[in-house]
């Protein structure tokens, strides 16, 4: 029998059994449940999972079908009980068969954040951002509130082994395969060295728990928002990698300066409520952008995995972006330039031109005067409270750069 038919059957069964309200807490009254239903393709991820939509005659579910000899449920529902408790909105799970790899779950709806801002950016470009500012302070919210309930010992660790098993995915895939490069001893040797650095930084970082994939894509337009999806793969592990997930989307591109004021907002928060952030939010900044090159790193060999192993070539199509952001931050800090030298000769490129480069206060442009400000660059003196301005040192002619759109949709 097809997988599709056992899940029919098995879900045939399950919605005999299950009460109405077990199914829809909200509504209370109504006719009994029938057994009939139908089902639509939800979403597939980028793993041997599927996800099917159940609609019967009240409402829908989801129903989840991973393949017991490629997935394992178990951690799912580990995960979706500790962001539940943490106060996260995520699937209920109202039935569950782990040997035939079976989910019966809440349905969150069907618009993802990246729906909801590509929509935004259609609509109103000049004012999506106005969007984007909720829907992302919702979801730091509901990322806080996961960070506080970390505790180790309770999820897998994300230590050396794990992190660097990910990166290892790029020479493997993203050069090998997708570049079709091999790297000589003294390219090895000097990537090994870049590897080695960032691990360093990673470990360095304060713990917490971690979704692993907290981007557009698993995050939920709905009542509370957001709602979490694709939680399976948590860890307990660096404070800054949710937030490269989310700032750093590989969907969709916000500019820098945005994404620095998100940053500065969530780590304001992270003080108040007492979570183990940097004390300075500089050395907070390096260690974003550090686990920005790993996460970037590994995403590049996941992606040109998904092509050339699973056949699934959209992938493809988000590598720019991708790329782009891990350029940009191994340009900013001396000890990554070895891997901005490695990438101009794996991919046969001249050194590119000279970039903007800033602290976090105060910005010059290279090769010009120090005293010239990058056109739409704002200043934080008059964006932020008093308090914080003087915390920080900031002057009111200190600008941030920013040279690009609000956003760029990658699909």
């Amino acid at each position: 029998m097809q997988r599709l038919q056992l899940l029919e059957s098995w879900l045939q069964t399950q919605l005999a059994l299950l009460p109405r309200v077990a199914r829809f807490p909200s509504q209370t009254s109504g006719k009994t449940p029938g057994e009939r239903f139908t089902l639509s393709p939800a979403s597939a991820d980028a793993s041997f999972r599927r996800y099917f939509r159940v609609h019967v005659d009240d409402g829908s579910l989801i129903a989840m079908d991973a393949p017991p000899q490629q997935e394992d449920c178990k951690p799912f529902l580990h995960v979706a009980k500790l962001f539940a408790e943490a106060g996260a909105h995520v699937p209920a799970v109202l039935a569950q068969d782990l040997a035939q790899g079976f989910l019966l779950l809440s349905d969150l709806g069907s618009a993802t954040y990246l729906q909801a801002l590509n929509e935004a950016l259609d609509k109103d470009p000049v004012n999506a951002g106005s969007k984007a500012d909720a829907l992302y302070r919702e979801a730091v919210d509901a990322l806080l509130k996961i960070q506080l309930a970390s505790e180790p010992g309770v999820l897998p660790e994300y230590g050396e082994a794990l992190l660097l098993k990910e990166l290892n995915l790029f020479p493997d895939w993203y050069l090998g395969r997708h570049l079709q490069v091999v790297p000589d001893a003294k390219q090895k040797m000097e990537l090994e060295r870049v590897f080695s650095r960032i691990v360093q930084n990673n470990l360095a970082q304060p713990r917490v728990f971690v979704h692993r994939d907290y981007h557009s894509r698993n995050l939920m337009v709905t009542d509370p928002n957001p709602g979490i999806i694709d939680f399976q793969d948590a860890v307990y592990g660096p404070i800054t990698y949710d937030l490269v997930s989310l700032f750093k989307d590989a969907y969709i591109r916000w500019d820098e300066e945005r994404i620095l004021d998100w940053l500065i907002r969530y780590w304001e928060q992270g003080r108040k409520l007492g979570l183990p952030v940097a004390h300075d939010f500089a050395d907070f900044y390096r260690d974003f952008e550090w686990m920005g090159v790993q996460r970037h790193i590994k995403i590049l060999g996941i992606f040109a995995r998904l092509n050339y192993r699973d056949g699934k070539s959209a992938y493809l199509d988000d590598l720019p972006l991708v790329e782009n952001y891990l350029r940009k931050a191994c340009e900013r800090y001396r000890e990554l330039s070895p891997l901005v030298a490695l990438l101009d000769e794996w991919e046969g490129s001249k050194p590119p031109e000279a970039k903007v480069g800033y602290t976090f206060w105060n910005a010059a442009i290279q090769g010009h005067d120090p005293g010239r400000r990058p056109r739409r660059a704002h200043a934080p003196a008059d964006r932020y409270p008093p308090q914080t301005v003087a915390a920080r040192g900031w002057q009111g002619a200190d600008r941030i750069p920013s040279g690009e759109p609000q956003a760029r949709r990658f699909y």
